[in-house]
């Protein structure tokens, strides 16, 4: 007899996982901060533009990668977000936001107080309210590609962590 599939995960495995990587144009103008590098040193020589060209690429590279790094997660009764470790039995219910919602939130709406991991480039959003007493975030604005997943893990989670 074989186990079943959800007895065969370990219990560290996440329940949701998502890279929110930045868009392609970006990568396209960090291409482009290369090579203005390297026109800003033509006029020292060939080495130096070549030089202009490698260190400006590669710094505008690392920025773009970096900004495009941030990752959430839903894995062992936590949810993590960016820096952010926050147990699923601390959060309220999680609230998928479209990209009107999205955008309110992340403009007229926002609490200062409220931990926000947004990309403006990704329209759609979760907001989950934070319940415990003794933290003094409001909420979580967590940017999503597929919000409808993310809330379900979280809503999968939950009455795993409160029972």
């Amino acid at each position: 007899m074989q186990p079943s599939a959800a007895a065969s995960v370990p219990a560290s495995a996440p329940q949701y996982d998502e890279r929110l990587t930045a868009p392609r144009s970006w990568w396209f103008l960090a291409a482009l901060v290369g090579v203005s590098g390297g026109l800003i040193m033509l006029p020292l020589g060939t080495l130096p533009m070549l030089g202009g060209v490698i260190l400006a690429g590669a710094l505008a590279c690392m920025a773009v990668s970096s900004y495009g790094s941030a990752r959430i997660r839903v894995v062992a009764g936590s949810l993590v977000a960016g820096d952010a470790r926050v147990p699923v039995s601390a959060l309220g219910e999680p609230e998928v936001l479209d990209a009107e919602e999205a955008r309110a939130w992340r403009t007229h709406k926002a609490d200062p107080r409220a931990f926000m991991l947004l990309r403006g480039y990704v329209p759609g959003a979760v907001r989950v309210e934070v319940t415990d007493p003794a933290d003094p975030t409001p909420y979580l604005y967590l940017s999503s590609r597929d919000p409808r997943a993310l809330a379900a893990a979280l809503a999968g989670v939950r009455p795993q962590t409160q029972a």
